[in-house]
This record gives structure tokens, sequence and C-alpha cells, in this order.
């Protein structure tokens, strides 16, 4: 496990300053909506057929043991497979790839980090590719997922939660609105727990809109949302 090369004081949360609100106007289509969405693997069915759509400020808890489809689903929603059938929509258009681009966020269990770059330039180059939240800066990112001191430390030493820390610095920096995250608890102690959910509760304060999968072994965050259950009979979802 990394240790920081420089002494940092008390970790703090600036989690007052939330992200400038992202334009909503009134009736708006849904973020994200799917429809008839299907995928096999190997003539098997993963998933589907099923419908679902989130909506700007709230989050689509996705559930299901493993092997129920979790990950595939948002692999399929993020464009990096393809679906055996349906139709999938953001922001009321047909899902492209340019869209995606501009729309989605995808935290996978991959931490997607170049591991000779420290853990400051990491995210410079990262906000190079994809853009960066107006007002929001590497380094002021750092500190809110409690990585301050870490700014120079390789990726490649960093432990398992550190890096998956990094790589939620990674999205709070992301102007995308829409978070697709794949198991984002994993790895992580109860105090980055309590950071997602903090995360994820900002982001739709915002106007943005979350997909996360778990296993229901955590509690979900304290949000407005809704529960996908996937398995041998895929449940409606249900307002929480």
């Amino acid at each position: 496990m990394a240790t920081p090369r420089r002494a940092v004081g008390p970790r703090t949360h600036p989690w007052t300053e939330t992200p400038e609100p992202m334009s909503q106007p009134s009736n708006t289509p849904p973020l994200l909506a799917a429809r008839g969405l299907r995928f096999s693997r190997n003539d098997e069915p993963v998933f589907g057929p099923l419908d679902l759509h989130v909506d700007a400020g709230e989050a689509l808890l996705v559930q299901g043991g493993n092997g129920a489809g979790k990950t595939t689903l948002l692999r399929v929603l993020a464009g990096l497979l393809r679906p055996d059938a349906g139709q999938i929509e953001i922001d009321g258009r047909p899902a492209n790839s340019s869209d995606r681009s501009r729309y989605i966020a995808y935290l996978s269990h991959l931490t997607a980090l170049k591991q000779d770059l420290g853990a400051l330039e990491n995210l410079h180059f990262l906000c190079g590719l994809q853009g960066r939240r107006t007002r929001q800066m590497p380094g002021n990112a750092l500190a809110i997922v409690g990585l301050a001191g870490y700014e120079d430390t390789l990726a490649r030493q960093l432990s398992a939660g550190q890096k998956k820390r990094l790589s939620l610095a990674r999205l709070w920096l992301s102007p995308a609105p829409l978070w697709l995250l794949d198991e984002p608890y994993a790895n992580l102690d109860l105090d980055g727990i309590n950071l997602v959910n903090r995360m994820i509760s900002a982001h739709l304060r915002s106007g943005g809109a979350t997909l996360v999968t778990t296993h229901g072994a955590y509690a979900a965050p304290p949000v407005r949302n809704r529960t996908l259950t996937l398995g041998n009979s895929t449940t409606a979802e249900a307002l929480a």
C-alpha cells in the first residue's frame, strides 16, 4: 500500500462544492431508456428482454447474483457490447457513439489507469481525453476521494482501494451526466463506501443520473432510486 510523500492535515470532503446543476428543461425524456433489450453469449441467454429507464436526479440499482448479467448489461448500455435485440435511447435519441462519449461515464472493474503515471498525472491525462466538469480541478478531486498527498505516487504503487479511489476521482471530474457504476463499492472500506454514496448523492442533486450494480450486500445510497433485479426472472422496477 502506497503512503503519501508529504504529511497531510485532517481529511475533508468539500461536498458543499456541488457542481453546477445540469440544465434540465421540463418534460424532457429519460436520460437513458432501453426497450426489449436482450443479450446472449454462445447461444445462451444472459438477460432479457427487459425494459428500463433512468431519469435525471435518480439512481437505478441493478441487483442480482453472480452471472445474472449485471456487468454485461452495463457494457451493453455503454456500447462496449452489441445486444441481440432491443433499442437504447440517450436523452430521447437512438444511442450512438458520439452521444455515449458525451453522456456516459463508465466505472468498471478495471481501473483504466496508466500504471507508470502519478495519480495527478493520470487525472490530467484522462481529463484531456474525456473533458472536465466546470470548476472542478484534478487536485481538488484527489482531496475529495481522500488521496491528498498522493499526487506524485505512481498508480502501480497504489493499493487496490486507492486505485478505486483514483478512479472515483476521475469519475467526479467527468462532465457526463449519466454514470454507469459496476460494483463501485468493491475494494473499499466503510469510509470508501460512504464516499461513493456521497458522490452519487451530489451527482443526482446536480441533475445527473446513475446506474449502480450491486450484489445487494451494501445499503443503497440515500437518494431517489428504483431497483432492477436480474436473474432467472427479471423483476420489474420498483420505486424506492
